[in-house]
């Protein structure tokens, strides 16, 4: 086929020519003119059918309204593509990945290369399934290289898999992300209109988000698709879509018929900048050694943390007081009761006596209670059960009145008194402490190590609050996920994760879902009011009163049947749904449940959950914990946990620090200043501003150079070695960006020495004419295709990248490529032929091994590529991947071009060390009879691996060789030797020669010193004894060979 990736222009089907880049005869006027003609009758029956299409369609919906659908797009004719322009054209002379990467996606996708693959009975194919569900990126802006990084490793692991002939999909879809995308719409609206969400009403602002989600989406499908992911875009999901959302009800409904969900008045973190509740996991705990000023949202002063202050109660006699101390001095406004040890003798009795609130008309009990600690601070603990988590426990022990002092914004209610009501709660703290000095009460203010609970979403401080929430109990859904990994029915990758995987589930607690805001799914769940009921505003506080159902009716029915006979209203929970509830539940809900859809069958459970470890607890377990509840199955029989990408100062991205990298910028390049433009336009604190500059300037001086889709692919395989961490150093990626360039200059010159006519044998088996250098480069595609394929299913992304590097740059470029040049230019027809058929297998096999890793670069070389006879395959994408093939094995072929390798390597180094550049007689000394055999046969491919040489004399005693030489040894049984004579400083060479032979005797007396350890025998392996016995030989040769140097020197000094 041919491929151009600059001209889209569409010609009729035509045959290949043998090469790729094979010059084409010219047409005729006559040939060309029968083309257009055949062109334009085409183009008139295809405008002839849309439009009898378009007819049909619109007289079978007449009358009804129209309805939005995702359109399949139509697959290309057998063939039918763009044109291959010769590599010769400008924007081809060279690599370039803006040219590469720019139609073949397209292609792929029409094609319908990315859909599974069934057999013909639309059965899974015996090859087996593989299936990825990719986790979905939320709405809320553009992707970053944390992204990338994700794509890289599953679209590799998809790749592979397809290649290996299984039915493979890869399902994308996206997260409509409750908190992170409203946040983000909400100051938005903030900035550019100065209105808030309710001055929209819930109805337009939810509008308002759906318009923000479609620019979004069409953002982030662009990215992902010059990514180069192979994604089955027939499958898309968005966690909003009706089938998901059905789905996201049902488990709702399940759960609370099961008895696991319920809603309960409790303490719950609260975020007052968002408005919400947030679940333990999305509260980030921010570590402090003592007294710090924090910036808060909505404060334009910082405040004071890490401090602890005590003040004084009186007793309601004022016969004496207590003093107590809190990290919170504020929240002593919501203070029920003081707390101490009954065992403790100072305060013993004080219990059942009162203490007198300074601010409010309340008295406070004494009360003794196991939980305080004598020793700790007075021994006097406040209780506030309404907005603390330990003495929540403490008031229901003994039935403490709960008086919530907060309103959701943060500012203290009327429950704080006439002073207080409506004053935010960080004022409060100041004003708390400046009235307590008043009244004599102040005592202290002291340092104090504390972790301080904040959002991860605004870096508001968390308020513990009292809130009626729907929440779900965990505990046996834990166990099962539990059950399931410890009997393998699920692997967790990297196995260091699961220890911190049980840790978490072993001390679940029960799971807050209620979120109070407007985007996300909207609860199931129906307060019901009866009619004598007092005026109400939304639902009730009677637990007893909520139905929750599959739908309207459903509740209205069972509220017919809970009260008989009644008049009610139904109220629906304004409350949506935590992201992670419909997340949690991606697996199966993309799959169709809970229907019992065909994609259930073939591809439930899915193969493959590939995620950041940081989300392991968020989502990983959430998704094994309903997917087992909900389908009776696990949801993925693997987890792969790869690295969090920092940048080069070692910060987790975030966008909220600004040192987001977009994908894009990578793969197009982009300037320093047109980074700081990006920047200031995004929804940056302005606090935050001023650093992530400074970090752009210094991480990227230059800005960021164009590295290709292809180059960030491979670098961040290359990166993922099972760390926790990745520290991005773009210049990683921009190497690798060489590297592409090198494969396409080595496949344009592998294309050269085929030649125009060239077409390969049927199949690759050897045919007994193979070279030594052909046998040698088989046997490293062999060793490359299994250590790759072995490195693949070990998830070691790391070592595949290296297997598949080291083969294309120092096996097929620097060695074979090089090496064929003698053979195809000056060999024998047979040699010839050989030599060639060899080059395509090995370029063939090379460009097989790198396209998971390399898409792009490997479709547009690959299909330069001549086809054998009777392969029908259209694109790389579905082409077999390299398997170890046991004829190619040669170990005494890789030892035999070895020692050639090992003596080009000496040669070099001679020359380089001699500086000499041109004319350059080297001898190599062969000491047995199988390496002078070696030798003498490949001259002529040191030859063609080495500059400047004049000759290559191989000799197999030492008399043989001539005065004036210097020496590289490479073992007991060879030594190169460069002629210097003439050329060199002999006294320096002689001095030069007598250090090198010092440092040898050292060598060889640690050696053998460390050989002559008592137990040497018997306690170190014997392939390491082996190991050191090859040293100790080759050191004496070494030492030899270097006096006989001398020698020689000095007669040249005579």
């Amino acid at each position: 086929m041919a491929t151009n990736q600059a001209s889209t222009d569409l010609i009729p089907p035509a045959p290949l020519p043998p090469a790729g880049d094979a010059p084409q005869k010219p047409k005729t006027e006559k040939e060309l003119e029968k083309e257009r003609q055949k062109a334009e009758k085409l183009a008139k029956f295809n405008a002839k059918k849309a439009k009898l299409a378009a007819e049909k369609a619109a007289a079978s919906t007449a009358g009804v309204p129209a309805k939005e659908k995702k359109e399949k797009k139509p697959k290309a004719e057998p063939w039918e593509c763009t044109v291959l322009k010769s590599l010769d054209d400008p924007a081809y002379k060279s690599y370039n990945p803006a040219v590469v990467e720019s139609a073949w996606y397209d292609w792929w996708e029409k094609e319908g290369f990315f859909e599974p693959e069934f057999t013909k009975d639309k059965e899974i194919k015996p090859e087996g399934v593989f299936v990825i569900p990719a986790p979905p990126p939320n709405v809320t802006g553009a992707l970053h290289i944390g992204h990338a990084l994700t794509i890289a490793i599953q679209d590799t692991l998809i790749r592979w898999n397809r290649m290996l002939g299984k039915t493979v999909l890869f399902l994308p879809g996206f997260d409509h992300a409750g908190i992170s995308t409203q946040s983000v719409v909400e100051k938005t609206l903030w900035r550019q209109e100065k209105k808030t969400r309710h001055d929209l009403g819930r109805e337009k602002f939810t509008q308002l988000v759906w318009e923000w989600k479609g620019d979004y989406h069409k953002r982030i499908k662009n990215q992902l698709k010059k990514m180069g992911a192979s994604y089955d875009w027939t499958r898309e999901a968005f966690t909003l879509d009706d089938n998901l959302s059905r789905a996201v009800t049902e488990s709702f409904v399940r759960l609370h018929e099961d008895g696991l969900l319920y809603r309960a008045n409790r303490l719950v973190n609260w975020c007052c900048a968002l408005t919400t509740t947030l679940s333990n996991l999305e509260v980030e705990n921010e570590e402090l050694t003592g007294r710090t000023l924090l910036s808060v949202p909505g404060y334009d002063e910082k405040v004071e943390f890490g401090i602890i202050v005590s003040f004084a109660y009186e007793l309601e006699d004022r016969s004496e007081k207590v003093i107590v101390a809190t990290t919170r001095p504020e929240t002593m406004l919501g203070d029920t009761a003081i707390a101490v040890h009954p065992d403790d003798e100072r305060y013993k009795h004080l219990i059942g006596k009162k203490a007198k609130h300074p601010f409010v008309d309340r008295l406070l009990p004494i009360v003794g209670d196991d939980y305080v600690e004598k020793d700790f601070g007075t021994g006097c603990v406040k209780i506030t059960p309404a907005h603390d988590a330990n003495d929540y426990a403490i008031g229901e022990r003994h039935n403490l009145e709960f008086i919530n002092i907060m309103n959701d914004d943060g500012t203290l209610n009327e429950s704080c008194g006439e002073k207080f009501n409506g004053m935010k709660r960080f004022t409060a703290r100041k004003v708390v402490i400046e009235e307590l000095t008043k009244l004599g009460l102040y005592v202290e203010t002291k340092d104090n190590p504390m972790p301080v609970p904040r959002c991860a979403k605004s870096r508001d401080v968390i308020e513990p609050i009292m809130k009626p929430q729907w929440w779900v109990s965990q505990k046996s859904m834990a166990d099962a996920a539990i059950e399931a990994v410890r009997k393998g029915e699920i692997k967790i990758k990297p196995a260091t994760q699961e220890k911190e995987f049980f840790n978490w589930l072993e001390k679940i607690q029960d799971w807050c879902i209620s979120r109070q805001l407007w985007w996300g799914h909207q609860a199931p769940a129906w307060y019901v009011h009866l009619d004598d009921d007092e005026p109400h505003n939304g639902p009730g506080a009677l637990p007893e009163r909520w139905i929750v159902a599959r739908s309207e009716e459903a509740a209205e029915e069972q509220a017919k049947a809970k009260f008989p006979g009644k008049k009610f209203t139904l109220d629906r929970d304004p409350d949506v749904l935590d992201t992670w509830f419909s997340s949690g539940q991606w697996p199966y809900s993309i799959m169709g449940w809970p229907d019992k859809t065909p994609d259930m069958s073939n591809f439930y459970p899915n193969t493959v959950l590939e995620t950041g470890w940081d989300i392991l607890f968020f989502w990983v377990a959430r998704m094994i914990m309903l997917g087992i509840k909900m389908t009776g199955q696990v949801p993925f029989t693997e987890v792969f946990c790869h690295s969090i990408v920092r940048d080069s100062e070692g910060r987790k991205m975030s966008k909220s620090q600004g040192n987001v990298v977009d994908p894009l910028d990578i793969i197009s390049g982009i300037p320093l200043q047109q980074l700081h433009d990006k920047l200031l336009a995004g929804n940056l604190d302005p606090k935050e501003v001023e650093r992530a500059l400074q970090y752009q300037k210094t991480a990227f001086p230059e800005g960021i150079p164009q590295c290709g889709s292809d180059a960030m692919h491979f670098a961040f395989c290359h990166y993922t070695t099972g760390g926790r961490d990745i520290n991005m150093d773009i210049k990683v990626v921009d190497g690798y960006r060489k590297f592409c360039n090198k494969m396409y200059q080595a496949t344009k010159f592998a294309l050269m020495r085929l030649g125009d006519g060239y077409i390969p044998r049927a199949n690759k088996k050897l045919t007994g004419q193979e070279s030594l250098v052909e046998l040698w480069i088989l046997h490293k595609l062999n060793k490359a295709a299994q250590d790759t394929n072995k490195f693949f299913e070990a998830r070691d992304f790391s070592r595949a990248t290296d297997a598949v590097y080291q083969y294309w740059l120092y096996d097929l470029c620097d060695v074979y490529i090089e090496n064929s040049k003698p053979l195809i230019l000056e060999g024998t027809p047979e040699q010839k032929r050989s030599a060639q058929d060899t080059l395509y297998t090995c370029l063939e096999g090379a460009l097989l091994l790198i396209h998971p890793f390399m898409p792009y670069i490997t479709e547009e070389l690959w299909q330069r590529l001549p086809r054998r006879p009777e392969d029908t395959t259209v694109t790389v994408c579905k082409a077999a991947y390299p398997q170890y093939t046991p004829e190619f094995e040669n170990e005494k072929a890789k030892k035999d071009y070895d020692l050639v390798f090992d003596a080009v390597k000496a040669i070099r180094s001679l020359t380089s060390e001699y500086n000499i550049k041109d004319r350059a007689e080297v001898y190599i000394h062969a000491k047995d009879a199988e390496t002078f055999k070696t030798v003498s046969e490949q001259k002529s491919s040191i030859q063609a691996l080495v500059k400047g040489l004049e000759s290559i004399t191989a000799v197999s005693e030492g008399s043989e060789l001539p005065e004036g030489l210097t020496a590289n040894v490479i073992s007991d049984k060879c030594t190169v030797y460069l002629m210097v004579k003439g050329r060199v400083d002999v006294d320096a060479e002689i001095a030069k020669a007598q250090k090198k032979i010092s440092k040898l005797e050292e060598s060889r007396k640690r050696l053998e010193k460390a050989m002559a350890v008592k137990d040497y025998q018997t306690k170190v392996k014997k392939d390491v004894q082996e190991l050191d016995q090859k040293r100790l030989v080759d050191y004496e040769a070494e030492e030899k060979t270097l006096g006989e140097l001398i020698e020689k020197f000095e007669l040249l000094r005579a």
